[in-house]
């Protein structure tokens, strides 16, 4: 059984790794002039990160058979993307979606 410290050791290192990883880039880049066609290309990436999340989430994977519809997170999209193409506020977009996932859990 591992002791304490080698567990407390190996949370905190995962934790400095975590935030290394997330703060580092902007750390680095902050002073770098990117050229133009590289910030239009990356201004796509966190469109193509939310559409795969939710493409991932509105399927069930059945191994030797297709994928199946996840009905509940599929209604649940459709008013979460209304607001935000009516809002377009990540916390309105959020909170409709937390909402109407919770709303659609509790008649189904």
């Amino acid at each position: 059984m591992y002791s304490f410290n080698f567990v407390m050791l190996t949370i905190i290192i995962c934790g400095l790794v975590t935030l290394l990883s997330k703060i580092l880039p902007f750390i680095l880049l902050k002073n770098v002039n990117l050229p133009q066609p590289l910030v239009e290309y990356l201004s796509f990436v966190p469109v193509v990160i939310m559409s795969a999340l939710w493409i991932s989430n509105l399927f069930v994977q059945h191994l030797g058979h297709f994928p199946s519809v996840n009905w509940t997170n599929l209604l649940a999209s459709l008013p979460t993307i209304i607001a935000a193409i009516l809002s377009k506020n990540l916390l309105v977009i959020v909170l409709v979606g937390i909402i109407s996932l919770a709303l659609i859990q509790v008649i189904l």
